[in-house]
């Protein structure tokens, strides 16, 4: 069973709830990041819910996820490329649209450190092999 007091747990669910309610509606909201707050939401849930824990788990979008994330906090290319798609367009619509303030500075710095993070991250599991590496026949003779 859960070490964590009533309060805490109560503290956890809320904090899973709310970043799991930004994370689905940062998928639609282009510059907002889905995974961070899913992998926050799934972090809190583990300490407060065993029902959403689970089903985040068990979910057909975030459960890969967070799967890929906990085997190596691997990161798919698709996802890194969606990500910095968005950061672009974000921050294109930033410097067409917002006065160029230091508050933009900050943001299009910030999308920019997030997005050499999310680079370096592996693309996948350490030890597993692609879908091509798969097909190959065996080379030692």
């Amino acid at each position: 069973m859960n070490h964590y007091s009533k309060t805490a747990r109560l503290l956890f669910a809320l904090l899973a709830y709310t970043s799991l309610g930004i994370g689905l509606v940062a998928i639609v909201v282009p510059g907002l990041p889905t995974t961070e707050f899913i992998l926050l939401a799934a972090w809190a849930a583990t300490r407060s819910s065993p029902r959403l824990s689970a089903w985040l788990e068990n979910h057909r979008l975030f459960g890969p996820m967070l799967h890929n994330w906990r085997n190596g906090k691997v990161i798919p290319r698709r996802a890194k490329v969606g990500a910095t798609t968005s950061m672009l367009l974000c921050a294109g619509l930033m410097l067409v649209l917002l006065d160029h303030r230091w508050p933009v500075y900050l943001a299009l710095a910030g999308m920019g450190l997030g997005n050499l993070w999310i680079w370096s991250r592996p693309e996948q599991v350490q030890g597993a092999c692609s879908r091509r590496d798969a097909q190959r026949p065996p080379t030692d003779f």
